[in-house]
């Protein structure tokens, strides 16, 4: 496929306005603004639930919708441009993109934790413009070789994927612990396979919707148990059971966010075990402080990924420990755009992807 900067291409962009509206629109071409930027032709992106959010209410806590923005943040794509000091990329490049530069000079970035860096520029939350577009600009840190054998449409999948690599490190040594992950959506499952990648024993899945189940259990999961409308506590029982767990969980990372779901997972975790919250649902919620304190559990939060994870989660596809194969379960052309979004939103499928504008599907799907 012959890819090009051509201004006369033009960059077509899927633009939010503020009120829930979309439009296909012509934006500037990005250009160069450092000896060490790259410039990208999207392939592919995935959506994520933060896109409907803001979609569907304008905001997500501080983040609003205050003027026109280009949604989309899991990508990837093309190099068809490097800065004069770009080393190790070339023209050509299929590559991961991470959606988020920091400043690299703040205490958080210089201790290794970028993620909490406060002058992040995150693809896709307000005030900055996503990559649902023809071109996106990189900072070369935030670009990843792909391995041969993963196409472009699955490596939609690595920025979740980092997510989950992120979060699992957080829960500590996983070899032969026993892990709950409540939530088979993508992070859920993804989430799963990293589990099983660190050499967890079991992991236990733990959703309401029986064809997520049946699909995590096809996809590394050990054991799965639907979430009834009992009691927290009957829930944690039910799952133990289910799963052959006697006495708790080492390990709990909760993918949902809904408070169902954080307490029975608070409940099912052992005496001493670790519980990250991954997903996010209402702002503040209802939890068993007493649990957590009587089990002395240690309760952590989770955000995004930071310094190794996205090599980490390549690592693992180069390796085949994780495997991305079925995850994408409904594909869209770019002017097909906001029927992807309201497929999302009806929860249909696991994962869908938009391909770029004038982009060869099959090209993306192609190895």
């Amino acid at each position: 496929m012959t890819v090009t900067t051509d201004a006369k291409g033009g960059n077509q962009a899927f633009v939010l306005h503020p009120g829930g509206s979309f439009a296909f629109e012509e934006c500037s071409i990005p250009t160069l603004q450092s000896g060490r930027d790259i410039i990208v032709r999207v392939a592919a992106t995935g959506l994520c639930g933060s896109d409907i959010h803001y979609w569907q209410h304008g905001a997500i806590g501080r983040y609003v919708v205050e003027k026109p923005i280009i949604l989309g943040h899991e990508s990837s794509g093309i190099v068809v441009e490097c800065g004069d000091g770009v080393k190790g990329f070339a023209v050509g490049d299929r590559v991961a993109l991470e959606p988020g530069s920091t400043c690299n000079t703040c205490k958080h970035c210089r201790s290794g934790r970028y993620n909490l860096c406060k002058d992040v520029r995150f693809a896709a939350t307000p005030p900055y413009d996503g990559t649902l577009a023809t071109y996106y600009r990189v900072p070369q840190e935030c670009c990843y070789k792909l391995p041969s054998h993963v196409s472009l449409r699955d490596a939609t999948l690595i920025e979740p994927l980092s997510v989950a690599v992120h979060s699992s490190s957080l829960a500590g040594k996983m070899q032969e612990k026993s892990v709950a992950v409540f939530g088979a959506g993508p992070v859920g499952l993804l989430c799963t396979a990293v589990a099983r990648a660190f050499g967890a024993s079991k992991v236990a899945v733990v959703d309401v919707v029986p064809s997520r189940l049946a699909f995590a259990l096809e996809h590394g999961a050990t054991n799965a148990y639907q979430m009834s409308s009992e009691s927290p506590e009957k829930n944690a029982a039910d799952l133990l059971s289910t799963a052959g767990v006697e006495n708790g969980f080492d390990i709990v990372l909760d993918a949902t966010g809904a408070e169902p779901c954080v307490n029975c997972g608070i409940h099912a975790l052992t005496q001493g075990g670790t519980f990250v919250q991954v997903g996010l649902g209402k702002p503040n919620l209802s939890i068993p402080v007493g649990q957590i304190c009587d089990k002395e559990i240690s309760f952590k939060g989770s955000f995004r990924y930071g310094p190794g994870d996205f090599e980490l989660a390549i690592g693992l596809l180069n390796s085949r420990r994780v495997n991305l194969d079925g995850l994408i379960t409904h594909e869209y052309s770019f002017p097909e755009a906001e029927d992807a979004f309201k497929n999302v939103a009806g929860r249909s499928g696991i994962k869908s992807v938009i391909y770029g504008p004038d982009f060869n599907a099959e090209v993306a799907k192609s190895v």
